[in-house]
């Protein structure tokens, strides 16, 4: 069921396959030097395997910035189960996955992710105690789409007060790629704040009702970052910052919530130069992981923790802002170097 895959950048990295259930899909730790690898539980449809494994393994090196982002006590990884969660996912599924998870003994921790719900985890939570995430439980965290939503709406503010003089996002336009559970969240906390949406999302459908909901304008998925605004807001899949797009972008600021914006480290100095101020993901998206690990970590007063957490991870923000200004460098370059930091003291 598992193979171990070689790896020159990853500690471990593993094909999962089950062939009862229909299960396939691969698990990488990419660092424990902080402690256990932590990060969600993935589904999704990919062209082929190659593909499969090239995210997971871009997502769990993502997951190690982003816990020693948040100076968490957790290194990084992440799952990926290949094919349709509309229909492809089974309970039999989720719980051969739990096995896998259960085999790696706690040096991965799993929790929920693009294509899966609480209840999700739940079942995968029947074979292995290395869920977070759950609904119920001592510890449980539940769903952690409006913490990390909290989270990238603290930063929008952060970056705002630099670029527009003003962390109010009253009357600002916002084009928001992508309306999943975290993309959903986002649009009603900035429309709470007074922001105008421009929104968009493979779903029409679900496109249409946000908008209906929020009071916002729509636009196509795969042109909605060209559009007119202040801020834009991928929360969809990653590698939306790229050569193509970045000179159609007209948005001063871009801040969002999926994970591996860039699809290359260029890409940060091509925004840079276009005087684009690009807020790095695996900091604005934080609150997620912030929120998980309370249960990773049984935490007594997680809600004082996780406040504590998302208000550190602001201030992290800013200072990263603060110093790239000063330094004449994309924010990218100087939040990379700062977690390489966190990365190498914990480590020694």
């Amino acid at each position: 069921m598992m193979t171990r895959l070689p790896s020159d950048t990853h500690e471990e990295v593993w094909r999962i396959e089950d062939a009862e259930t229909g299960l396939k899909g691969f698990i990488a730790l990419h660092s424990t030097a902080r402690g256990p690898a932590a990060g969600g539980l993935r589904m999704r449809v990919y062209d082929t395997d190659d593909a499969a494994l090239a995210d997971v393994l871009n997502l769990s090196r993502g997951m190690s910035y982003k816990n020693a982002a948040a100076d968490l006590p957790l290194g990084g990884g992440k799952a990926v189960i290949m094919g349709d969660p509309a229909t492809d996912k089974t309970p039999a599924l989720l719980r051969a996955m739990g096995r896998a998870v259960e085999t790696l003994k706690g040096r991965y921790w799993t929790a929920e992710d693009m294509g899966m719900t609480p209840a999700d985890m739940a079942e995968v939570a029947r074979e292995t105690d290395y869920v977070a995430g759950r609904d119920e439980g001592a510890h449980a965290s539940g769903d952690p789409s409006p913490v990390t939503a909290r989270g990238v709406l603290g930063a929008m503010k952060t970056g705002a007060e630099r670029v527009f003089g003003s962390a109010d996002l009253k009357g600002r336009k916002v084009a928001v790629q992508g309306l999943g559970h975290v993309g959903w969240h986002l649009c009603r906390m900035l429309h709470d704040e007074g922001a105008a949406l421009i929104v968009a999302d493979m779903d029409a459908a679900r496109a249409n009702l946000t908008a209906r909901d929020f009071d916002a304008e729509t636009a196509a998925p795969d042109s909605v970052h060209a559009v007119e605004a202040d801020i834009f807001a991928p929360c969809a899949i990653g590698g939306i910052l790229n050569a193509r797009t970045i000179p159609q972008i007209r948005a001063r600021m871009v801040a969002g919530a999926a994970n591996n914006q860039l699809a290359t480290p260029d890409d940060a100095d091509r925004l840079h130069a276009g005087g684009i101020l690009y807020l790095p993901d695996y900091v604005a998206n934080g609150g997620g992981i912030i929120n998980a690990a309370a249960e990773i970590l049984h935490i007594a007063d997680r809600n004082v923790w996780v406040e504590e957490k998302l208000a550190a991870l602001q201030a992290t923000m800013a200072r990263i802002l603060a110093r790239a200004e000063a330094e004449g460098t994309s924010p990218a370059h100087l939040a990379d170097r700062i977690v390489a930091e966190r990365m190498l003291a914990r480590a020694g």
